[in-house]
């Protein structure tokens, strides 16, 4: 019989631990994220930290790292002749008026009290409207047997059955034991926040105000609560 499987946070080291911490927040927390576009080396650690912690299979990202411009992984050519590039890390935007959730006809995707959307594979039927709602193609789909680079079931959480939708959940699992989201807490250039947005004086409200953040595709009114920070200056190439 195989040794039970170590929490995430068992594992760390006190300091470790310490560097996680979600900090003080109000008492009935609405989460959020902010990135710092200006920080972000578009290193993909947090995204391959995210497959590795949520068991998700090759092939499939929740966490996207991608490259503003007229083409994907394309520099933009600046006037003075020279070459600038910025990342945009991408996964579910957690929408207050989510579509996601207005069109699932059997409720597996909903809304948590702190504000974060999630997906019960238990009731989802695989009709995958809610994929085609998404505005922001965070959304994927488990078509057959997954794939895995080592047999060791490496992940935190169990994996999704075939048929069903899945997408990121902010570590759910590391928010339960005062925790940020690994994808947070491995970013080697600290480009990513999290906290409480119903907190005035957090963090991560801070930055909204002080930086004047945005949001992904804010015309379509579904008011995410994953901010950017667009840098102040671009990273020459």
């Amino acid at each position: 019989m195989s040794d039970p499987k170590v929490s995430p946070i068992e594992a760390l080291s006190p300091a470790s631990r310490a560097w996680g911490e979600i900090g003080p927040h109000s008492d009935q927390p609405q989460w959020g994220m902010v990135v710092d576009q200006e920080r972000c080396i578009g290193c993909w650690s947090c995204a391959v930290i995210c497959k590795s912690e949520n068991n998700v299979p090759l092939g499939m990202w929740w966490n996207r790292i991608l490259t503003e411009g007229e083409a994907l992984d394309q520099p933009e050519v600046t006037r003075r002749e020279g070459l600038e590039m910025h990342w945009l890390p991408l996964a579910c935007q957690h929408c207050e008026n989510a579509p996601c959730v207005k069109v699932c006809p059997v409720q597996a995707t909903y809304h948590r009290s702190d504000g974060i959307v999630m997906q019960d594979t238990d009731r989802c039927i695989g009709c995958r409207y809610c994929m085609i709602a998404c505005p922001y193609g965070v959304r994927n789909f488990n078509w057959g047997a997954p794939a895995r680079p080592t047999p060791h079931d490496t992940g935190m959480v169990p994996a999704r059955p075939l048929g069903t939708v899945e997408k990121c959940t902010m570590c759910v699992h590391r928010l339960a034991e005062g925790q940020v989201p690994s994808c947070v807490w491995s970013c080697p250039a600290q480009a990513r926040t999290f906290g409480d947005l119903n907190d005035a004086n957090s963090r991560v409200t801070t930055l909204i105000r002080d930086r004047e953040a945005t949001v992904l595709l804010e015309e379509v009114g579904t008011k995410p609560s994953v901010f950017y920070l667009p840098p102040r200056r671009r990273s020459p190439l």
